[in-house]
């Protein structure tokens, strides 16, 4: 058989189905997987939260409907009041990055300066640096400020984590905002801050949405800080309280309260995914076909 005869070998319909079959069968077994790695550690707490005892340690798939770990949590004051501690510590450095990202990604995107790119390679360049290697100079700053062992310190300290990915995000987008809009408003004697809060904001608001929606998860989520600037319990925020966490005797691991901690942390954020989850799609998104 010559190597055209084999390059124009034709398969019947019945096979092309079948392949065709297969294909889809594969491409659903595929996301069905990825659903599961990325799912069921999540399904796993929550049936550990609802386990004491020795059921713990017994495999099941089903939760257990014992409620006690939860009800121990939210009798205890350290960790409600790490709740309040994180969401106002998150919301507060989440808004203050969001109105100095916008500021400072509407002069990099739209006011053309010679020092501009610069700028922002080297807020790209601080956004990817460990905590770590910030550490030090952190701790010398708060205790400069004199806000150690305040929240406040966490706001000023995560500032370093949101700030530099809000203004590089925002740059983008404001980036891609038709241009005319702009020249149209600074014909009609607009100002720059004008065209920036009645033209350019109404635009933003998916990307402003998303921004600020992952900026507030990165300072939910954040540990370092929160571990090394606060002392006291009544100033902790949640990763730390639900580390600290301990049994009823010095041996004892409190796994259960520690899933029921995890999954009650872990609440708030879903509801804040599916109420803002059309504006996040969008923001995400946007720029990425242009007509």
């Amino acid at each position: 058989m010559t190597v055209s005869a084999v390059t124009t070998r034709r398969y019947s319909n019945a096979t092309y189905r079948t392949l065709r079959r297969v294909k889809t069968a594969g491409l659903y077994a595929g996301v069905a997987a990825v659903l599961v790695y990325m799912l069921f550690p999540y399904y796993w707490a929550i049936v550990s939260s609802t386990k004491t005892g020795q059921a713990l340690y017994q495999f099941t798939l089903l939760p257990a409907l014992d409620f006690s770990n939860y009800r121990q949590l939210f009798d205890n004051p350290v960790f409600m009041g790490a709740l309040v501690n994180s969401g106002v510590v998150a919301l507060v450095s989440t808004a203050i990055s969001l109105v100095i990202g916008i500021l400072a990604a509407y002069a990099l995107g739209r006011l053309h300066f010679p020092p501009g790119r610069i700028v922002l390679i080297a807020v790209l360049m601080i956004s990817v640096f460990p905590q770590v290697v910030v550490l030090s100079g952190m701790f010398e700053v708060i205790g400069w400020l004199g806000l150690y062992n305040r929240p406040s310190a966490l706001i000023v300290s995560y500032l370093i984590l949101t700030l530099p990915f809000t203004t590089w995000i925002l740059t983008s987008f404001i980036r891609d905002l038709p241009s005319e809009l702009e020249e149209a408003a600074l014909i009609d004697g607009c100002s720059r801050l004008r065209i920036l809060t009645h033209v350019l904001l109404p635009l933003m608001g998916p990307a402003i949405a998303s921004t600020g929606l992952l900026s507030f998860i990165l300072a939910w989520n954040e540990f370092l800080f929160a571990l090394t600037f606060i002392l006291t319990d009544e100033n902790r925020t949640v990763p730390v309280a639900i580390g600290l966490l301990t049994g009823s005797s010095r041996y004892e691991y409190p796994f259960g309260q520690i899933m029921a901690a995890s999954v009650t942390v872990t609440l708030p954020l879903l509801v804040l995914v599916l109420i803002f989850q059309r504006k996040i799609v969008a923001g995400l998104t946007s720029g990425a076909v242009k007509g």
